[in-house]
């Protein structure tokens, strides 16, 4: 896509600090990162999101993930790891070009869970799986 932030990463149109790729995925910096080495992964070939992205893609995606965690891991020796993505505005989706967060973090970090939540009744689980389960 012409007009896509990442696509243009991707070919070299914009700038990056790429961390890492192959011939199906590139990790680079985020430019306004949660934390020191906060890296997004994105597929070469353009997905909007996870409901159009190709089963092959994300697979390919996930793995790209897994490399960047452990050269994150080995390079800057965080406590954890977040890896995030999110689908649609509602989500918080701000490029509509697939990609997943490497976040690492430290104990003490000033990043915050991005919801808090309680324990559902059993009713309303049930429910909710009667419906996933109809639309399989």
């Amino acid at each position: 896509m012409s007009d896509c932030t990442f696509c243009k990463i991707v070919t070299g149109a914009l700038p990056s600090y790429r961390v890492l790729e192959d011939e199906h995925t590139m990790a680079f910096l985020d430019i306004a990162p949660a934390s020191p080495g906060h890296t997004l992964v994105v597929p070469r070939e353009h997905a909007a999101d996870v409901w159009t992205i190709s089963e092959t893609a994300h697979a390919h995606v996930a793995r790209m993930v897994h490399r960047v965690a452990a050269l994150v891991k080995a390079a800057l020796a965080p406590d954890g790891v977040n890896v995030v993505h999110s689908t649609g505005e509602a989500a918080w989706q701000e490029v509509f070009h697939f990609h997943a967060h490497v976040v690492p973090r430290w104990h003490g970090d000033d990043l915050r869970l991005m919801w808090s939540s309680q324990t559902a009744p059993d009713r309303e689980l049930e429910q909710t799986l009667e419906l996933i389960a109809a639309a399989r």
